[in-house]
């Protein structure tokens, strides 16, 4: 998607989480403003953007009190289930990575906008190096033990010979702080991703040789 297909403004939904491409991200809709944009999104069948909360909460209606990561990611719409009244359960992806260029505004029922977005360009497709065959492998191992609990939280198709995925599933998965996953995802290299994350794994000896 380039910029000229970015809507505009580019409805956000601010989260304490970060989203990264290809990920799966499940959200229970009830706020009007949020219905209202599943509504919006599904009719033009356009993204919105998700990006996350430095200060504020998701439900914050106070600009001053919201406080927003310049660098998100789209969400794709999958699914929308309508099981209570009111109530809408939302199944979507990651897309591309973007980055605010102005700053993000509140309408008047609450739903946040910004103007001026770039679409910034997708990982480079590069193997994993052979250092970091052990990473890719205790993935893959991963994904299984997971598949067998049936709660794989990522969707096929598993690119383990591509560094930027590997990266991101490690990313979704490790216990770590949100300003570390933001600034990960930010990175544009996705070997030097990657090499961050065998470290940490061999810091925690999830990964060891």
């Amino acid at each position: 998607m380039n910029t000229a297909a970015l809507p505009r403004p580019l409805p956000l939904f601010p989260l304490k989480t970060v989203l990264y491409p290809d990920a799966q991200l499940g959200l229970r809709v009830f706020e009007p403003r949020y219905l209202d944009l599943i509504s919006d999104c599904m009719r033009s069948q356009q993204p919105f953007g998700v990006v996350c909360l430095k200060a504020g909460t998701e439900a914050g209606r106070q600009a001053e009190a919201v406080q927003m990561e310049d660098v998100g990611v789209l969400a794709l719409l999958d699914e929308v289930d309508a099981d209570e009244p009111g109530i809408l359960r939302v199944r979507c992806h990651g897309g591309a990575r973007f980055r605010m260029r102005s700053q993000p505004t509140q309408r008047p029922n609450g739903l946040w906008v910004v103007e001026e977005a770039d679409v910034l360009p997708p990982d480079t497709v590069r193997l994993p190096g052979p250092a970091m065959l052990q990473t890719v492998q205790a993935l893959g191992e991963a994904i299984r033990k997971l598949q067998a609990g049936d709660r794989v939280p990522f969707a096929p198709p598993y690119r383990l010979d591509e560094a930027g995925w590997v990266a991101n599933r490690w990313c979704e998965l490790l216990p770590i702080s949100m300003a570390a996953k933001q600034k990960l995802m930010e990175l544009d290299d996705p070997v030097i991703r990657l090499s961050l994350v065998d470290g940490f794994l061999r810091d925690k000896k999830v990964v060891i040789g």
